[in-house]
Order: C-alpha cells, then sequence, then structure tokens
C-alpha cells in the first residue's frame, strides 16, 4: 500500500505518526532502522517534534544494515542516528543495539544475529520485528542486499554479509525471510531519482524482478510505502 505526501519532511511525518501508533498498542516494540537521507529528515523530526510523545524506555532499536565501519566513522548508520536522534532522546542504552562494525564482519554476523535471536520473540520459525524500516537504492536494493546478490533473499541466516558492487565495501544486513517477517515492513523513499524504480515495482513490468525491494513481501505482517510526490511521479 502506497501513502503519498508533499515533501520528504511530510513523508517523514507520515511514517513518525505510523510507529507512534503501533508503540501506543504496545508494551515492548522492537524496530530495525535504515541508513540515507530520509531516514535522517525523519530521526530529527523524532528528536523535535516527537519526542515527548514515546516512553523510550519502551522502543527497542536495531538496523537493518550496516557498513563495516567504526562507530565514529561518517559512514556508519549507528553514528547517523546517534548524531540526529539517540543523542537528543532519553532512551536506556540497553535498548539500542547497534551493529559492532568495526569487528570481524562474519563474526559479527553471527553475533548480531543471536542478538537478535535471543531478545525477539519468535514467529514462523524466525525472530520478528515489530517494526522493520527500509530504504530504496538507485538500483533497487533494499538493507544491503544487491541485486548481485539476490541470495540474500533466501538466506536461512538472520544476518549475512552484503557487498557494495561499486565500493566492495562489506555490510552486515538482516536476510530476506527475517526482513518479510516483520510485522510491519515500511519503505521510506522520496525525491524523483527513485520513481522510475518504484514505477517497475508497482506495475511489476521491466526489469523490476531484478531488484531485491520488489521481493519483499510480508509473510502475515503488512506492507506500507511511504513516498513523496517525487517518488510517485
Amino acid at each position: 500500500m502506497k501513502r503519498i505526501f508533499d515533501t520528504p519532511k511530510d513523508t517523514a511525518r507520515g511514517f513518525a505518526d505510523h510507529f507512534l501508533k503501533l508503540h501506543k498498542e504496545s508494551d515492548m516494540l522492537s524496530i530495525a532502522l535504515s541508513g540515507g537521507s530520509t531516514p535522517k529528515i525523519l530521526f530529527d523530526l523524532l528528536a523535535d517534534e516527537y519526542q515527548d510523545e514515546f516512553d523510550w524506555s519502551r522502543i527497542q532499536l536495531y538496523w537493518g544494515d550496516e557498513r563495516c565501519v567504526p562507530p565514529t566513522d561518517e559512514q556508519s548508520n549507528y553514528k547517523m542516528t546517534v548524531d540526529h536522534l539517540i543523542s537528543k532522546i532519553n532512551i536506556p542504552e540497553s535498548n539500542v543495539h547497534r551493529v559492532l562494525g568495526e569487528n570481524e564482519s562474519e563474526q559479527e554476523a553471527i553475533r548480531y544475529s543471536e542478538e537478535i535471536t535471543s531478545n525477539l520473540p519468535a514467529a514462523n520459525g524466525l525472530p520478528q520485528f515489530d517494526i522493520m524500516l527500509l530504504g530504496l537504492g538507485g538500483d533497487g536494493h533494499t538493507a544491503s542486499i544487491f541485486p548481485h546478490e539476490m541470495e540474500l533473499l533466501q538466506d536461512e541466516r538472520t544476518c549475512a554479509i552484503g557487498t557494495n558492487p561499486d565500493s566492495g565495501q562489506k555490510r552486515i544486513t538482516l536476510t530476506g525471510p527475517i526482513i518479510n517477517n516483520a510485522k510491519s515492513i515500511c519503505f521510506l523513499a522520496t525525491g524523483s531519482g527513485k520513481a522510475e524504480k518504484i514505477d517497475e515495482i508497482f506495475n511489476k513490468r521491466d526489469r523490476y524482478l531484478a531488484y531485491p525491494a520488489a521481493h519483499i513481501s510480508p509473510v502475515d505482517g503488512e506492507l506500507l510505502w511511504f513516498l513523496d510526490q517525487g517518488a510517485n511521479q
């Protein structure tokens, strides 16, 4: 289902309202966060306008993917979240489950998988997130599942290693089965640069099956696309 808004900030607010609604309906809420420019707008909005609306002690933060860099690196999704959200809200440190991007990647994928499995309830035989926040790359990738590594969409592990095809950078990512097992899967995409891929995915045309994002389909949850007018052209 598409939810269309005028501007990127309005789009972020649409998701923030959805996040808040689910928060009010639950005792504890787990969310896997995304990196990127639109989540940055979202995090600023949550910190500036919503921080008193949430009981952050009842929010568990995870990441859907992370670059294999230290937490102080400008490329770190964790650092971006700290700068724009975590440092501005009253959330217990124990509620922040970061990927240790500075560690050896294969071992960290195993460790983070174990942390997720030990903390989240199981459904359909897999750990289940309440909210899965996803972005859409220009090549159709989501999380760090890129078109040249489509096998990660069926990978039986909770976390695996994705490789950026341009830079060769390693990234730790949730796999397709874990993403699709979430209760609420939410794409957040803004700007005209995303419009062509979104049109192909929704109308099932051209090379849409070559895009990992086209294969995100919840097992028994909801799939929502939060888009601005530019992305919905």
